[in-house]
């Protein structure tokens, strides 16, 4: 363990990156040039209140990433399990106010957790959902464990009140359906496409996703990336492009993918060996994109870390830089990692960041992150947080 406020170094050199072992990457990545650096040092503990959290003291889960928004000076932060719960309040760090379910305004045989969400100007909210259908592989014995194997698809959803109620737009991303492995060692997915961040370009053209891909082919396990045309917002059942072998040209319903990082140990064995869950912000310091990913070293999900990766540009999925093992300690490891900014004035979230922002782990923040450019001094302390 390391002392409060005491910075632990990732690495200092390109050479020293922890880079996933054994993996190929996608043509194009390169581990040779400068990276940024990031690190990590204690803060106070901060907590989202969680989902079917039943009083401020009894805070509830956080089984998923959890995407943030401003209005005016309320700051909006979404927990799901199963299903979404809203908080809010003047920032981060007092989220008190307006505890609230949300509710969709159609029912579903499975549960839907908002991952991702994104504001406009003009009061809109759009979010993306990972949804778990029920009764994925019929036939099952009613005691076996395979009846709870699902498939994750990713949908769409639209709200006019801040996510208290979600209008279905409906899904648009899945796997193709002669992937599935109902046979499988995973303990929860047969297949699907799930767990998974969303980011808008700066010209506002395509949005982008960032999804995990589980289906039977080894090929194609690792995390995918597919675009749609921001205009097509409203309509965007047919309209998300997977990306496959350096094109858009595969369909977000059961099409195929080339994914990054790909999975080293199949995702259907026991020892599967992968990562998963991109979680994405811009860093306004870094000038950069950065994900989070979590690597599971076995078929239960069982974390063996926490990563980081930057890209300069959304539409070069192949520009992703090695991961970057960023040193979390053993017993505080747990799936979600995210990345919050803190600085209020700038409207930071989930989705944008700054030199200092807070690391959350399913829905606990105890560190703050630091990003430093390439060949940039470590940070100094002495420096006033970006708060």
């Amino acid at each position: 363990m390391f002392a409060p406020n005491q910075p632990i170094f990732l690495a200092a050199a390109v050479t020293a990156l922890v880079v996933f072992p054994g993996c190929s990457l996608v043509p194009g990545i390169k581990a040779g040039s400068e990276l940024p650096r990031v690190e990590l040092r204690d803060a106070a503990l901060v907590q989202f209140r969680g989902a079917n959290s039943s009083s401020p003291d009894m805070p509830g889960e956080c089984d998923c990433n959890n995407p943030a928004h401003w209005e005016g000076d309320t700051f909006y932060v979404f927990n799901s399990a199963g299903h979404p719960w809203r908080s809010s309040g003047p920032d981060l760090f007092h989220l008190q106010t307006n505890y609230l379910r949300c509710e969709y305004d159609n029912r579903v045989s499975g549960g839907r957790w908002i991952e991702c969400t994104w504001k406009l100007e003009d009061g809109a909210l759009y979010g993306w959902y990972h949804f778990e259908p029920a009764g994925i592989c019929p036939g099952a014995h009613p005691d076996s464990p395979k009846m709870n194997l699902t498939a994750p698809r990713i949908g769409a959803v639209k709200s006019t009140d801040n996510g208290a109620t979600w209008h279905d737009l409906g899904v648009v991303l899945e796997t193709p359906p002669d992937t599935l492995k109902c046979d499988t060692k995973n303990y929860y997915f047969a297949g699907g496409n799930g767990d998974f961040s969303v980011m808008l370009d700066p010209k506002k053209e395509f949005l982008y996703f960032l999804f995990s891909n589980y289906p039977n082919v080894l090929s194609e396990q690792g995390f995918g990336v597919a675009r749609m045309r921001w205009a097509n917002r409203d309509q965007p059942v047919g309209n998300v492009w997977k990306w496959r072998e350096g094109h858009w040209g595969e369909p977000g319903l059961g099409g195929h993918v080339s994914p990054i990082f790909p999975a080293k140990t199949d995702w259907h064995r026991v020892d599967a060996d992968a990562f998963w869950g991109p979680s994405i912000h811009w860093n306004t310091h870094l000038r950069r994109y950065v994900i989070l990913l979590n690597r599971a070293r076995d078929g239960h999900f069982t974390q063996e870390g926490i990563y980081a990766s930057f890209n300069r540009d959304l539409n070069n999925p192949s520009g992703w830089s090695p991961p970057q093992k960023i040193p979390v300690a053993q017993d505080k490891l747990a799936w979600y990692p995210q990345v919050v900014g803190l600085n209020s004035s700038q409207h930071e979230t989930d989705k944008l960041a700054g030199r200092v922002a807070r690391l959350f782990i399913r829905g606990q923040s105890r560190w703050e992150l630091l990003f430093l450019k390439p060949g940039e001094d470590s940070f100094d302390s002495a420096i006033t947080r970006e708060r």
